[in-house]
């Protein structure tokens, strides 16, 4: 299947682009999407293991299936910010807008 995905900061900085399309088997995990990701844009391939990956806007785990149609972006780590609070829940990307 064919996975249109976002890159943000220093991912899409990296890449020069901001969205690049993978083609993953079927079923497809967050991890695997990370190995395509490296072989397909080798600049990324440092950066693999401590990608976040969201799917359909809810951060994934590696083991997460990736169903076809799904929303994947790519958000590379970062430092800085307030810690969150204890039972705050995961943090979401429904409010997040495309950095440019």
């Amino acid at each position: 299947m064919k996975v249109h995905v976002r890159l943000f900061a220093l991912a899409k900085q990296r890449a020069g682009r901001s969205e690049v399309v993978v083609e993953l088997p079927e079923p497809a995990t967050v991890s695997d999407l990370k190995r395509s990701l490296a072989e397909t844009l080798p600049e990324l391939a440092p950066l693999a293991s401590s990608l976040m990956i969201a799917v359909d806007s809810e951060y994934a785990g590696d083991d997460q299936i990736i169903a076809p149609g799904s929303e994947i972006a790519v958000i590379p780590p970062v430092s800085g910010g307030e810690p969150r609070a204890l039972g705050d829940g995961p943090p979401t990307l429904r409010n997040a807008r495309p950095v440019r």
